[in-house]
């Protein structure tokens, strides 16, 4: 299911709320690396899309891609508890891989804790596929898999 939701580029208003839901949602449990400063220039940053459901204060979910050429690596996704498995996480996806086709992406690379299953299943259900484990990858706590999605056919 795919939510019909507005998605709007974030503003630098906006980087308070994505800030503390990546520290609550993505974060937990590890040291606080996505501050509001760090959010902050990546919103700023034209090699990035930065994208919203919700208003400011009120933000229901985020997400955050980097485009390099012909690669995209999607850095943060999420929804707050209120909105899982409603479609806006999907909606939010679609929104960032339809900008990386415009912007000449062939693949988008994500990753995601190995121990959240949640995640793991999100990604596999929209093409990603699963390439690599990297034991203690988020500061030597937790295990990472690294999973891709290459686009257009490519492989």
């Amino acid at each position: 299911m795919i939510a019909d939701v507005a998605i709007r580029l974030a503003t630098v208003a906006d980087a308070a709320d994505i800030a503390y839901m990546s520290r609550d949602y993505i974060e937990q449990g590890l040291p606080w690396r996505w501050t509001v400063d760090r959010v902050t220039r990546t919103i700023r940053d034209p090699n990035t899309n930065t994208v919203v459901v919700g208003e400011q204060g009120a933000i229901a979910a985020f997400g955050i891609m980097f485009h390099a050429e012909d690669d995209a690596h999607l850095l943060l996704l999420a929804v707050r508890n209120s909105g899982q498995r409603s479609g806006v996480g999907s909606a939010i996806l679609l929104w960032l891989e339809a900008a990386a086709r415009s912007a000449g992406a062939r693949r988008i690379r994500v990753e995601a804790r190995k121990d959240n299953d949640a995640a793991r299943s999100f990604y596999n259900e929209h093409g990603y596929h699963e390439r690599v484990i990297k034991t203690a990858m988020y500061s030597g706590i937790a295990d990472g898999l690294c999973l891709e999605k290459w686009l257009g056919g490519a492989a």
